[in-house]
């Protein structure tokens, strides 16, 4: 399996690239603010064929340039109903106090292929020779998933659910810190200590790791 990563724009936010191989057909997940470039770097150095976008959730950090490639690749994007509104009207899913200049630049429109995940009847996604399961895990944002990938090496892409070290923010509109630690706990027991840990922001980690800090991911 191949992996690849990106940091884009002024919110730091992690963006992932992964494929069977280099030369095969791939997935994006959170393609966040200035990653154009990059990510047509990425795919064209290892000849990927993007074949679908996922997003973890809604936040306009890693929602930011869906639209302009989903427009470029042709490709579907993935997005719990629960967030889709927030891919269009980023605003809404931000506090009041926002500074709203930071939205300058923002799309501000919905991808013209937008499919649902992590809901009932949705909570796999089969892409580029992937399977890739969508685990709600509402409680940073309602509609927030985690992304975990059976093929190959075991990958947890967990957005700003989970981050090395902490647990994510639960304070925004439709938080809820009880539901992100129930999400979770359901989510990771199941899942080996090896298992990767991928996050939204900062540095990977792995689940063995996060154990030691939180009980109830045990």
């Amino acid at each position: 399996m191949l992996l690849l990563d990106f940091c884009a724009g002024s919110f730091e936010t992690n963006g992932y690239v992964v494929a069977a191989g280099p030369g095969r057909g791939c997935v994006i997940i959170d393609p966040g603010q200035r990653s154009v470039a990059a990510l047509h770097g990425l795919v064209t150095r290892h000849r990927l064929e993007p074949q679908a976008i996922l997003l973890t959730h809604g936040h306009m950090d890693h929602t930011w340039d869906v639209l302009p490639l989903s427009e470029r690749y042709g490709v579907p994007v993935y997005v719990h109903p629960d967030d889709r509104f927030m891919v269009a009207a980023p605003a809404r899913g931000l506090p009041e106090s926002f500074p709203g200049e930071l939205l300058a630049g923002h799309p501000n429109a919905e991808p013209s292929d937008v499919r649902p995940c992590g809901a009932p009847g949705s909570e796999v996604v089969e892409a580029a020779g992937l399977t890739i399961r969508a685990h709600h895990v509402a409680g940073h944002t309602p509609g927030s998933v985690a992304y975990y990938v059976e093929s190959g090496e075991p990958l947890l892409i967990t957005g700003d659910a989970l981050f090395a070290g902490s647990l994510g923010r639960s304070d925004g509109p439709g938080g809820d810190a009880g539901r992100l630690r129930a999400g979770l706990s359901r989510i990771c027991r199941p899942l080996d200590d090896a298992t990767r840990l991928l996050p939204g922001h900062g540095g990977p980690s792995t689940l063995g790791r996060e154990r030691e800090l939180h009980a109830f991911l045990r």
